[in-house]
């Protein structure tokens, strides 16, 4: 079992979700997991014809040593663009326990 874990949650636009994992292994972390999603927030009312289409999201979901954590999720702030409006959202959440992950228990034995 892996403690002193962290998760960083990456919200992106469709097609930055590689842009967010390069980041993050430019940053130390050791991979990640893309999910696809939708969403709609309160700038993201667009339409087809009349007819409201829902955005598209990749969300990617990145365990990593909480000691690492801030410079990985700074890197992907830089990376993709977090700062500006409308491209997309990133949070940490401490870990209990993570099992399954076993080139991070190997480090953790070092």
């Amino acid at each position: 079992m892996l403690l002193n874990a962290s998760l960083i949650v990456t919200i992106v636009r469709k097609g930055w979700g590689n842009t967010v994992l390069e980041a993050s292994v430019k940053a130390g972390a050791r991979g990640g997991t893309v999910v696809y999603g939708r969403g709609i927030g309160v700038n993201e009312h667009e339409k087809i014809f009349g007819i409201p289409i829902e955005p598209e999201k990749e969300i990617v979901l990145t365990v990593v040593y909480t000691d690492k954590a801030d410079a990985i999720l700074q890197e992907i702030v830089r990376a993709a663009e977090l700062t500006e409006p409308n491209r997309g959202l990133a949070f940490v959440v401490e870990i209990a326990k993570v099992v399954g992950v076993p080139h991070l228990h190997n480090e953790e034995r070092r």
